[in-house]
């Protein structure tokens, strides 16, 4: 997935919530949905399912449970891009 895809999947405001759980630890769909008592499963799933797609999540199967973990490095290049905007030394000057 692109950086723009990435930028949008990080846009909601419940993803970047879900982000910072498993930013925290490894947790299973289930354990992130009963902290979003507001939504259904299925939504969750979707929200999941993005965040996956756009590589800031990864996946881990054990037994009958996936677990989700954060991508730092989806972060570490974003950091990077949004450096070069960044008070550096003008080479016009």
């Amino acid at each position: 997935m692109g950086f723009s895809e990435t930028m949008k999947a990080i846009a909601d405001p419940q993803r970047r919530e879900m982000l910072s759980l498993v930013k925290k630890q490894r947790l299973s769909a289930g354990e992130i949905a009963t902290q979003f008592p507001n939504l259904s499963a299925a939504t969750v799933s979707y929200h999941l399912s993005l965040l996956k797609k756009a590589s800031l999540i990864t996946e881990t199967k054990y037994k009958n449970f996936i677990y989700y973990e954060l991508n730092a490095s989806v972060f570490e290049e974003i950091m990077l891009w949004c450096a070069q905007f960044t008070g550096g030394i003008d080479e016009k000057s």
